[in-house]
C-alpha cells in the first residue's frame, strides 16, 4: 500500500484552496458529477445504505480534503478508488461545494433510547468532541458533520479511528479520542449523534 508523505498532501490540499479562492467552485457541475455518488450516498446527498455517510450538509472543505485523502491513498476504500481516480482538482471543489449547499438530513425520528443518548452526550462531553465539531455537531471547514449521521456509520468510524484503520485528516486527534473509549460509549456516543436534530 503506497501512502503519500504528509507534506506533499498539505501541499496538495494547499494548491487546492488557493486555485479555490481563484475560481469559485460550480455548483451545476457539482451536482451533475454528484451523480456517480447518488448510488451509494443516495439522492441529495442522503444515504439510505447501511454503513454509507450521508453528505449533505457536510463542510466543504471537509469533503474536499477526504476526496484528497481517498484519491492519494491515505485514506483506503474499494468502492471509492475507481471514482476518485477519475476526479479533478475542479471536480473536488465542485463536489465539495454542491455537498455542502444540500440541505441535512431532517432529523424527525424519535428516539427509543434515551438513556443510551444521555450516556452518549456524557461521553461527548468528557471528550470534547464539541471543541472541533462545534456545539451543534453541524462541523465546520474540514471537520465533519455528526449531527443526524447514520448511526451504524458513526459506530464503524469510531471503531476505525480507535483501531489506527483509519487514516487521512484529524488522525491523530481522532485516534486520541477514540481510542479510550469502550465498546459501551462507542454505541452510546454513536447514538447521541444520529439522534441530533439537523441545525
Amino acid at each position: 500500500m503506497t501512502r503519500l508523505p504528509a507534506a506533499l498532501i498539505v501541499i496538495a490540499l494547499s494548491l487546492l484552496s488557493g486555485v479555490s479562492s481563484l475560481h469559485a467552485a460550480d455548483l451545476e457541475a457539482g451536482k451533475a458529477k454528484a451523480e456517480m455518488c447518488a448510488g451509494c450516498h443516495g439522492e441529495n446527498g442522503i444515504s439510505e445504505m447501511e454503513y454509507t455517510p450521508s453528505l449533505a450538509g457536510q463542510p466543504d472543505q471537509f469533503i474536499q480534503w477526504q476526496l484528497v485523502f481517498f484519491r492519494s491513498g491515505t485514506r483506503q476504500n474499494a468502492n471509492m478508488k475507481p471514482i476518485v481516480d477519475e476526479l479533478t482538482n475542479e471536480d473536488i471543489r465542485n463536489l465539495g461545494a454542491y455537498f455542502a449547499s444540500l440541505p441535512p438530513m431532517k432529523n424527525d425520528k424519535i428516539d427509543d433510547k434515551p438513556e443510551l443518548s444521555r450516556k452518549g452526550a456524557e461521553a461527548a462531553v468528557g471528550r470534547r468532541c464539541a471543541s472541533c465539531h462545534t456545539d451543534s455537531y453541524a462541523g465546520t471547514k474540514a471537520v465533519a458533520r455528526l449531527a443526524g449521521q447514520r448511526e451504524e456509520y458513526l459506530v464503524k468510524a469510531l471503531n476505525e479511528f480507535k483501531s489506527g484503520q483509519r487514516s487521512g485528516g484529524a488522525m491523530a486527534a481522532m485516534a486520541d479520542v477514540a481510542y479510550p473509549l469502550s465498546e459501551e460509549e462507542i454505541y452510546a456516543l454513536a447514538h447521541f449523534l444520529a439522534y441530533l436534530p439537523a441545525k
